[in-house]
């Protein structure tokens, strides 16, 4: 199998590039620091690809033509790119660099996936979501919203999928607090190691499972969170 991860630089991006390459696949891995990607690279040389680009600011099409070219072919893409910052003054420049990547390169992305596994008659796609997606937060408004939107969008490239009878997997990834540079804030609770996190994305992934919380037990949280009145969510 060959699999494309967007923002394998570091975090789970970088562990889930390391677990597939372990596994005897073909990686292609993209990211802004193309030292941390060649640093990678030198590990297993001839099974990682690497792709160096900024996808908030390039045209990320062609980027995606280019590697997939030198790889042959894909079959799975991994999109772990995301950001979100703590924004208590709630600034604007925060929120929009936010939605840069969270929305903007996020689209880009996975039409451009969705496209090329239609074409190719099937394939997956897998993202790294948030629970901060099922709703909104004050402390970082544009991270919550760039999160529902991801997950609604994925839903809607699912029910496409389905309705063009092609086998082509969406998979959604909602992580808890994971100990990564984003998990930012200082009341966290239930923090998961990064390579425990890893190995459990990894295992959603190869299952192809539909939506998954890592860990599982943050199902109960997205529950909660959910269903919890209007009257007692605003005054968190």
């Amino acid at each position: 199998m060959n699999a494309l991860i967007i923002g394998a630089s570091s975090g789970m991006g970088r562990i889930l590039a390391q677990l597939l390459a372990e596994d005897g696949h073909y990686v292609g891995i993209t990211g802004r620091r193309k030292s941390l990607l060649e640093e990678l690279k030198s590990e297993r040389p001839e099974q990682f690809f690497v792709s160096s680009f900024d996808c908030t600011s390039m045209d990320n099409t062609a980027e995606l033509d280019n590697i997939v070219r030198n790889m042959g072919r894909i079959d799975l893409l991994i999109l772990s790119a995301g950001n979100g910052e703590i924004n208590k003054k709630l600034d604007y420049e925060i929120e929009h660099e936010t939605n840069l990547l969270n929305v903007n390169a996020f689209t880009q992305i996975v039409t451009w996936a969705f496209n090329y596994f239609s074409e190719q008659e099937k394939g997956q796609i897998a993202v790294i979501t948030s629970i901060a997606g099922i709703r909104g937060g004050r402390v970082a408004p544009s991270y919550n919203a760039s999160k529902a939107y991801q997950i609604n969008y994925l839903e809607g490239l699912r029910q496409r999928a389905s309705r063009s009878k092609l086998p082509i997997t969406i998979t959604d990834i909602r992580p808890g607090f994971v100990d990564t540079a984003m998990a930012k804030g200082g009341r966290r609770f239930w923090v998961v190691p990064a390579e425990k996190a890893g190995r459990q994305i990894y295992k959603h992934i190869k299952a192809g499972h539909r939506v998954a919380y890592v860990s599982k037990r943050w199902r109960l949280i997205a529950w909660v969170m959910k269903w919890m009145p209007n009257r007692i969510y605003k005054r968190l």
